[in-house]
């Protein structure tokens, strides 16, 4: 247990990091990408720590896969809650852009602050382990050089499944989005908890292109191209997908809509229509 209590300093330490961030900068839009940055350090830094406990709790600390999938949780539903409308993942601020909903200079802003946020997570998840706290985090520390890929079938298997995973998880953000935090929040983080634990084989379903840089790229066993292909070609592959089932088009690039015509998107009950004929 003491293995667990040191992690769940270290889950303390960086949500207060993030939670302040948000708090001092949430009344500011126009610094948006800086709550983006808080963001994504916050989830890379979680998740590594995650990571650490898949890998290594199990044997070096008791902690079975019950415990791991709990504390993934948790740490889903915890960043939802606390980073509020900042998600963390370029695939969503892209999502924003190609919307309408999001200028150019801030969504390369938003994008840069993500992945700047990913690589400082990896910085101060190395000098964490680097202390050697407990046994986990010394044996973490020993095989930091030599980890394993999450990716454990083919670049095109691992597309089709990064690209499948995101294309669900944006239908369902795309048709919760208007719905309160309260019921969007949970049932994202209970989402994303299911797809991680179903794809834990393939490609451990990670549908954010700045996490997947944080927690895999950095290993041996595929190029930096072929990681790209899988997961951030992916990701954005489900992601584009999502739009054109969702609203028909993708409204930057197609003003007309490519799959429902505009009577079905909006009738007119026939209630309406006697209350327009009187």
């Amino acid at each position: 247990m003491s293995g667990l209590n040191a992690s769940l300093g270290y889950f303390t330490a960086v949500v207060i990091f993030a939670a302040l961030v948000s708090t001092l900068l949430k009344k500011w839009p126009r610094f948006r990408f800086i709550l983006e940055f808080a963001s994504s350090f916050m989830l890379v830094a979680c998740r590594l720590e995650v990571q650490t406990i898949v890998d290594v709790g199990e044997w070096a600390g008791g902690l079975g896969p019950d415990v791991t999938f709990t504390i993934l949780f948790v740490v889903l539903l915890t960043h939802g809650v606390i980073c509020g409308g900042a998600s963390g993942n370029p695939t969503l601020v892209v999502l924003e852009f190609l919307q309408l909903e999001a200028t150019t200079l801030p969504t390369l802003l938003a994008v840069a602050a993500q992945f700047l946020g990913a690589h400082l997570a990896i910085l101060v998840a190395a000098y964490y382990w680097s202390l050697e706290l407990t046994d986990m985090h010394m044996i973490k520390n020993l095989m930091s050089r030599e980890c394993s890929p999450s990716l454990l079938v083919s670049v095109l298997h691992g597309f089709f499944t990064e690209c499948v995973c995101t294309l669900f998880l944006h239908l369902v953000h795309l048709n919760l989005r208007r719905r309160p935090a309260l019921i969007r929040v949970p049932l994202i983080a209970v989402l994303l908890t299911f797809l991680c634990y179903t794809a834990r084989g393939y490609t451990s379903a990670y549908m954010n292109p700045s996490l997947s840089y944080g927690l895999t790229f950095h290993c041996p066993g595929f190029t930096f191209t072929e990681y790209a292909a899988v997961y951030w070609l992916g990701s954005l592959t489900g992601m584009s997908l999502a739009l054109v089932l969702y609203a028909g088009h993708i409204p930057r690039i197609f003003s007309k809509n490519l799959l429902y015509s505009q009577k079905t998107r909006s009738r007119v009950p026939k209630g309406d229509k006697g209350e327009k004929k009187k």
